[in-house]
């Protein structure tokens, strides 16, 4: 099945679009050319099986990865949220690798906020084991998943941990990180508005984070 979806892929193939889907990622990867709406149609029915499947296929992934279209990331990460129930603990390693592969802020925000945020928040020992020293890397894009993990928690959102990865990288003047202290706040201030203002108000962020995170506080 794995073939054969790969197959159908690359008989979607439209250069026209390509051009433009890869200039929209500044060019990092190669595409396809095929839309979110074409991909999740020829995928639907091979999400269903893995779905049923009792364990995740990690050489699926990895062979997915491998492939140099972006398309097949995108793949990769949609079967990595089909299964996510079944990502264990120990596939934490695995989650960091994909991460710092072929890494831009489209499969690395999928990666965080679905499948390491789903994983952290049914073992949430791995956060002090592991994410949180993610922040005091040197790898911008595991500091990005450590803010961005708890972006669907609401109000399950641990604010100690919170506050402890943007402490840890705000001050830095890279982009895709004081981006994403914004949004991580901006996306809590809809659960604690009055803890995201406090936070503000208390820590000396970069600009483009005061912005994006104080959108919903007026």
């Amino acid at each position: 099945m794995t073939e054969e979806l790969i197959a159908a892929f690359y008989a979607q193939r439209n250069p026209a679009k390509a051009g433009f889907m890869a200039a929209y990622m500044k060019d990092k990867f190669p595409f396809l050319g095929i839309s979110k709406p074409e991909r999740a149609a020829l995928q639907r029915d091979f999400l269903r099986g893995a779905r049923q499947a009792a364990a995740v296929d990690w050489g699926l992934v990895a062979r997915l990865w491998a492939l140099p279209e972006r398309e097949f990331q995108y793949l990769a990460c949609d079967y990595l949220a089909a299964v996510k129930g079944r990502v264990a603990a120990d596939d934490i390693g695995r989650l960091a690798g994909l991460v710092t592969a072929k890494s831009w802020w489209d499969t690395v925000d999928a990666l965080a906020a679905v499948i390491v945020g789903d994983l952290c928040a049914r073992r949430p020992e791995l956060v002090g084991s592991y994410v949180v020293g993610w922040s005091t890397g040197e790898n911008l894009w595991l500091a990005r998943t450590a803010i961005l993990f708890q972006l669907k928690y609401k109000e399950k959102t641990d604010t100690e941990v919170l506050g402890l990865v943007i402490r840890n990288t705000c001050g830095t003047k890279e982009f895709f990180l004081n981006k994403a202290i914004g949004w991580a706040l901006r996306e809590y201030s809809k659960t604690d508005r009055e803890w995201v203002r406090a936070f503000v108000a208390g820590h000396k962020l970069h600009p483009l984070s005061v912005r994006e995170g104080s959108k919903y506080l007026t």
